[in-house]
């Protein structure tokens, strides 16, 4: 570093300006509070953007990182190592759910992000040999080329124009409109793309019994069903994926954020025909199947077990309960488990955000209106209280703000 400039100050003389600069530097963590070079508290109510599953500093990651990188760093995928091999084989178990057959036909890549494990599906998608994938409007799937064009977002498309060809795009929840869009030519319609609950837009879950319509729509039209469970996945939201809230089983899913438990993994699992279509020479990486990063994979799966989800939902719901109790100006709080959607009475979300690290409290806006708070899944009872103690008084401060400044404009 240099002289004796902290990383803070030094940042915008180091980084690409792509995050803007932040407003705090963090130096350490423990569970669900971090501290920053300052020597504050927070209470960390984002874990990274639903990365951090287990919080910060777990002893099991500590442990098994510790540990892996003892023996082996990295391999690449000319070799085998037997970390990827033991998540694999949790994953197809966790996907497959006593299902025999079903787990028999399932198999995994793994790559190092959410974006590349939708790029995965993306190139499954291309190797049915049909031209069309049709992906949610408002969806969010990552920003490289592949990714981006499934992302339903012009003003993120936009300077990256033009886009990979072949994707239209449908109302978030309307299978109607969706039956229609696949009925224009349903022989090459090769996927349809979804989020069980749209994150990036403002934690928007998708209509109760909409993921088994698609799937009654692929399963009549040779359609792969592909689910990004990036953000929603790994107990997030009380199931270990998302998709088992309606019971569906669909042919292709993307994780990631929460399964390495802030080291960088992404998977891609498939079952049936759309497990075989990836042969060698159709894709690759390097880092994917990394042994330290399946270490701490391996470490959070042992962790979220069945007992542990229904932990998540009975604690996402006492959470959403508390902010319904005690914050003002909130018309809605959605989503399931510790992914929350906290929607404002006006757009003053940014400045929430803001305000918030003044009160000790980490929090995200995915828009305007709308507050994501997406915990670490080992938050307790006492942090979420407090959280909702300093989210209460932040948002009243930032209301008084608000309209002492619109008085004077007055």
């Amino acid at each position: 570093m240099s002289g004796s400039l902290s990383a803070l100050e030094q940042w915008p003389h180091v980084m690409m300006n792509t995050y803007g600069i932040p407003q705090v530097e963090l130096i350490s963590g423990s569970g669900a509070q971090v501290t920053d070079s300052s020597g504050r508290t927070y209470i960390d109510m984002l874990a990274g953007i639903a990365v951090n599953s287990l919080g910060h500093a777990h002893p099991a990651i500590v442990s098994a990182v510790s540990s892996q990188i003892t023996q082996l760093g990295h391999v690449s995928n000319l070799f085998a190592s037997e970390p990827v091999v033991h998540v694999g084989e949790e994953l197809i178990r966790r996907f497959a759910r006593n299902d025999g057959d079903l787990a028999a036909s399932t198999r995994v890549f793994f790559c190092n992000s959410g974006a590349e494990a939708n790029e995965t599906a993306f190139k499954i998608a291309r190797l049915t040999g049909r031209t069309r994938i049709l992906a949610a409007a408002n969806g969010f799937h990552g920003r490289t080329m592949g990714a981006l064009a499934l992302t339903g977002q012009p003003d993120k498309q936009g300077p990256f124009e033009p886009m990979t060809p072949g994707v239209s795009y449908y109302p978030f929840g309307d299978i109607d409109y969706l039956t229609t869009l696949v009925e224009m030519n349903p022989q090459q319609t090769a996927a349809i793309f979804l989020e069980p609950i749209q994150g990036e837009t403002g934690v928007i879950p998708a209509p109760e019994g909409f993921l088994r319509a698609v799937r009654d729509l692929c399963d009549k039209h040779g359609i792969l069903m592909m689910v990004d469970e990036v953000q929603t996945g790994i107990g997030r939201t009380g199931d270990f994926f998302a998709f088992q809230h309606e019971g569906v089983v669909p042919d292709v899913v993307t994780m990631a954020k929460g399964l390495g438990g802030g080291l960088p993994i992404g998977a891609c699992l498939a079952h049936g025909h759309a497990a075989e279509l990836m042969q060698p020479g159709k894709h690759g990486t390097t880092f994917g199947g990394n042994p330290v990063s399946c270490a701490a994979a391996g470490a959070v799966l042992h962790v979220i077990d069945d007992d542990f989800c229904r932990g998540i939902a009975t604690q996402g719901q006492r959470l959403a309960e508390l902010i319904t109790e005690r914050v003002p100006s909130v018309v809605e709080v959605r989503g399931r488990g510790l992914m929350v959607g906290v929607v404002l009475e006006q757009p003053i979300a940014q400045e929430v955000v803001k305000e918030a690290l003044n009160h000790g409290l980490i929090l995200n806006a995915p828009s305007p209106s709308v507050l994501r708070l997406t915990p670490p899944l080992v938050v307790t009872e006492e942090d979420c209280e407090t959280a909702v103690s300093r989210l209460a008084e932040t948002i009243t401060q930032v209301r008084a703000l608000v309209d002492a400044a619109q008085e004077s404009d007055g």
